[in-house]
C-alpha cells in the first residue's frame, strides 16, 4: 500500500485531473486509446486467493484465465516473493487444487483435489516436490483447519450412505422429502467433524450426531473445538444455528448460545479462553450490520466489541498477543484495514486507500498481510505489505493493457437529497471526453443490502466506451454505511428506495450531464426486482434490462431465498399481510409498464426462482408490450459460463442502445485467439 502522505498527494492529483476533465475535454479520436469491449472484459485475467506464508516471506495466489473454446475459466496457482525481487512463477501442477492452507510452521501446504468424484486432502512441501494424497475419506472433505502444533487436520465431511442405500440411490430412489431430516428443498446430508493425523493418515470421527455443522475453529491447544450447527435444514432458517463447544477427549458438547440470530466466522483467541465471532444480534435476527462479538468460553459471557465501527466487517484475525483484532472493513465505497483494540474497543483505520484494499491473509505474527487492491480505474492486483499502514509491494500486473490501451471512464462520488430529505450517496461515471447531455444508464445493485463500491468493474467501462453516463446509487437499505441506512427500507421495499433512485437521476439531469429524454436502467437480483418495480411506477425510462427478478412476492414465498422479505422488507406472511405482499409486487402493477423491457434469468437460479421472470414477461406480452425474455440453461443466480455471460451482456447493450438511443447496434466480432484486441 502507499504511504499516507503519498495517498494525499494522489488524491489532490486525481481531483485536479478530474476538474481538468471537465474544463478541457480532449477527444479520444487521435489518441492511442480505445473503448473497452465486452470481449475485453471477458478476457481480463483475474487474480486473488492471496495466501501469505506464516513467516511473511512469500505469497501464493491464483490466476484465472478465459478458455473460450472450452467455455470456462482455468485457474492456476503462483508463488511470489514478498519483496517483489522476482517475477511470480507457477507453483502447483496442472492438477491444480483449492482451499489452500499453510501448516503452522510454513513447511507444508495443504489443499483439496477431486479424486473419484470426492474432494480429498493433499499435502506438499513448500520447498518443492510432488503433492501427496493425505485423506481417503469415504465422503467428500469439506472445510478444514490445521491444529496449532501441525500434527493434525480437523475437517468436515458428510455422513455416507450404506452400500445398500447407495445402490438404491443410483437406481433412482432419490425422491426428496422436503424439510425432513437433513433435507431442505434439495437433498442434504448431516455432517460431522473428523480429525486426521498428518504423519499416519489415521482418521478419527469427533462428532456423531444429526447436525448441519457450519463454521468451526480448533482451540490453540488442540483439545476443543467451537462450531455452529443446527438440527434442521429449512432454507430460510439459517438463524436457528447455534454455537457449541466440543471437548475432543470426552466427545461431550456444550451449547454456548440460544437465540434466533445467525453466528459465524468463529475464531479462537491465542489464550484459548475466548472466541470472536460475527452476528448481528444476540436475540432475534435483526436487520443490522454484522458485529464482532467476543465470548469468554468458561463463563459464556459475551459482548459486542465492534460497536465503534459503522460499515461492513469482512475478514478478521486476532493479533498474536490477543489484545486486538485486525479486520477488513468497508465504509461507504472504500475498503481498508482496521485495528480494533479490545481493552478500549477503539477502532483505528490503519490504511487510507481510496478504493478497495481487501486483506485476505496475515503472517503468523500479524506483522504482514497479503491483499488485493483496486479502484474505479485500476483493475485488481495482488499486494503484500506490513499491517502498520506503511508501503506495500505490488506482486502482479494482471492486466497492464487496461491502462495503456483503454479510454477509461471517470468516476466520482456524488450526494443528493431524496424526496424525504434523506441524503443518498452514489457513484457517477462519465465516458472519456464527454460531460454534457449524455444518455444516462441507471444501475441498481443487488441485495437489498448490497452496495456499489470503489472497485474496478469492466462492464461499467464497456458502457462508458459506448458513451453513457452512469449512476450507481447506494439507496436506503444498502450496507457499508450505518445500521440506520441499512434499515431505511424496512416494510417499505419499493418506496423510499425507489425515490432515492429517481431523485438521483434528477440530480444528474439538473447538473446538465444527462439528457432526460435518454434514460435507461438495468439491475440484477434486487436490482432486477427494484428495476421491475421502477418501470411500473414511471414512464421516464426508454429502455430497461432486469435480471434474476422477483415479480410476485406471494408465489416466491416457498421456493425463494426470502427470509428478509418476511422479517423486514414487507413483513408478515402472504396470509396475514396479503394486501402488502400483493401491493409490493411488480406483477400487480404490470399494466402500467410502457418501457421496452429485456428480461434475463438463469434456469437453475434458486435465489430468485426463474418462473418469476416468466410471469412478468408473459404479462407484458399478453398486453402487447415490447419485451424480450432470454433464459439461460444451467445458470444459477450468478452466471458461470463465458458464452452465456457474453450473450447476456451484448444483448443487454443491444436492447438499451435500440430503445434509449434509437441505435440498431451490432456487437463486436469476438477476436480469435491470436488476434489483437480491436473493435470490428
Amino acid at each position: 500500500m502507499w504511504p499516507r502522505i503519498k495517498l494525499q498527494e494522489d488524491t489532490v492529483r486525481n481531483v485536479l485531473a478530474f476538474l481538468t476533465f471537465f474544463i478541457v475535454v480532449t477527444p479520444v479520436v487521435g489518441q492511442d486509446l480505445r473503448p473497452m469491449t465486452t470481449d475485453d472484459a471477458l478476457d481480463m485475467v483475474r487474480v486473488g486467493g492471496a495466501l501469505i506464508s506464516p513467516d511473511g516471506s512469500w505469497v501464493l495466489f491464483s490466476k484465472s484465465e478465459l478458455d473460450w473454446d472450452e467455455n470456462e475459466r482455468n485457474t492456476t496457482w503462483w508463488k511470489a516473493l514478498s519483496d517483489g525481487s522476482e517475477e511470480p512463477w507457477p507453483f502447483i501442477g496442472e492438477d491444480g487444487g483449492s482451499a489452500f492452507q499453510f501448516s503452522p510452521d510454513g513447511e507444508r501446504l495443504s489443499f483439496t483435489r477431486i479424486v473419484d468424484d470426492k474432494r480429498q486432502l493433499f499435502i506438499m512441501r513448500t520447498s518443492g516436490g510432488e503433492a501427496v494424497q493425505l485423506s481417503d475419506h469415504e465422503t467428500a472433505v469439506g472445510s478444514y483447519q490445521w491444529t496449532d502444533d501441525g500434527t493434525r487436520i480437523v475437517f468436515l465431511a458428510s455422513h455416507r450412505r450404506s452400500d445398500e442405500e447407495d445402490k438404491e440411490h443410483e437406481a433412482g430412489s432419490d425422491a426428496i422429502f422436503v424439510d425432513e431430516g437433513p433435507n431442505g428443498q434439495t437433498e442434504g446430508e448431516w455432517n460431522d467433524l473428523w480429525s486426521l493425523e498428518v504423519d499416519t493418515k489415521r482418521e478419527t470421527r469427533l462428532t456423531e450426531s444429526e447436525n448441519r455443522i457450519g463454521s468451526f475453529s480448533v482451540a490453540p491447544d488442540g483439545n476443543s473445538i467451537v462450531f455452529t450447527a443446527r438440527t434442521e435444514n429449512r432454507r430460510n432458517q439459517g438463524n436457528l444455528s447455534e454455537i457449541y463447544l466440543l471437548d475432543i477427549e470426552s466427545r461431550e458438547t456444550r451449547q454456548l448460545t440460544d437465540n434466533r440470530s445467525p453466528e459465524g466466522r468463529l475464531t479462537w483467541a491465542p489464550d484459548g479462553r475466548r472466541i470472536a465471532y460475527e452476528a448481528p444480534s444476540d436475540g432475534e435476527w435483526e436487520l443490522r450490520l454484522d458485529k464482532i462479538w467476543v465470548m469468554d468460553i468458561e463463563s459464556g459471557r459475551k459482548k459486542i466489541v465492534s460497536g465503534a465501527f459503522d460499515g461492513n466487517i469482512r475478514q478478521f484475525v486476532w493479533t498474536s498477543d490477543g489484545s486486538a483484532l485486525l479486520f477488513s472493513g468497508l465504509q461507504g465505497t472504500n475498503n481498508n484495514l482496521y485495528r480494533l483494540d479490545l481493552a478500549s474497543e477503539r477502532v483505528e483505520k490503519v490504511t487510507e486507500h481510496e478504493g478497495s484494499l481487501a486483506p485476505s491473509s496475515f503472517s503468523a505474527d500479524r506483522s504482514m498481510m497479503a491483499y488485493v487492491a483496486e479502484d474505479w480505474s485500476i483493475p485488481p492486483d495482488v499486494w503484500v505489505g506490513p499491517t502498520n499502514g506503511d508501503n506495500g509491494t505490488k506482486l502482479t500486473e494482471a492486466n497492464p493493457w487496461v491502462s495503456t490501451d483503454i479510454a477509461l471512464g471517470q468516476s466520482r462520488l456524488m450526494q443528493w437529497k431524496s424526496r424525504d430529505g434523506r441524503e443518498i450517496e452514489g457513484i457517477l461515471t462519465l465516458p472519456a471526453g464527454a460531460s454534457e447531455h449524455l444518455p444516462l444508464l441507471l444501475h441498481i445493485h443487488g441485495g437489498p443490502a448490497g452496495v456499489f463500491t470503489n472497485t474496478f468493474n469492466a462492464r461499467t467501462q464497456v458502457w462508458s466506451g459506448l458513451g453513457y453516463a452512469q449512476l450507481f446509487p447506494n439507496v436506503r437499505g444498502s450496507s457499508g454505511y450505518t445500521d440506520e441506512l441499512l434499515r431505511g427500507n424496512m416494510n417499505d421495499i419499493g418506496g423510499g428506495d425507489y425515490w432515492d433512485l429517481m431523485t438521483g437521476v434528477d440530480a444528474v439531469i439538473d447538473q446538465g450531464i444527462a439528457d432526460e429524454d435518454l434514460l435507461g436502467l438495468r439491475g440484477w437480483s434486487y436490482g432486477g426486482i427494484l428495476g421491475g418495480w421502477t418501470i411500473t411506477q414511471t414512464e421516464r425510462f426508454k429502455g430497461a434490462s432486469v435480471g434474476a427478478m422477483v415479480s410476485d412476492w406471494t408465489s416466491e414465498y416457498g421456493p425463494g431465498f426470502n427470509h428478509d422479505v418476511s422479517l423486514w422488507y414487507i413483513g408478515g406472511t402472504p396470509w396475514d399481510n396479503p394486501e402488502e405482499w400483493r401491493y409490493r409486487s411488480a406483477l400487480t402493477h404490470v399494466a402500467n409498464v410502457t418501457t421496452p423491457t429485456l428480461i434475463l434469468h438463469g434456469m437453475n437460479d434458486r435465489t430468485d426462482t426463474e418462473p418469476q421472470s416468466m410471469m412478468f414477461f408473459q404479462a407484458l406480452r399478453d398486453q402487447d408490450k415490447t419485451a424480450r425474455y432470454i433464459r439461460f440453461p444451467r445458470e444459477p443466480h450468478g452466471f458461470r459460463e463465458p458464452r452465456h455471460q457474453r450473450t447476456r451482456d451484448v444483448e443487454e447493450i443491444r436492447w438499451i442502445q435500440k430503445y434509449v438511443r434509437g441505435i440498431e447496434w451490432e456487437p463486436w466480432t469476438r477476436p480469435s485467439k491470436d488476434s489483437p484486441k480491436v473493435i470490428s
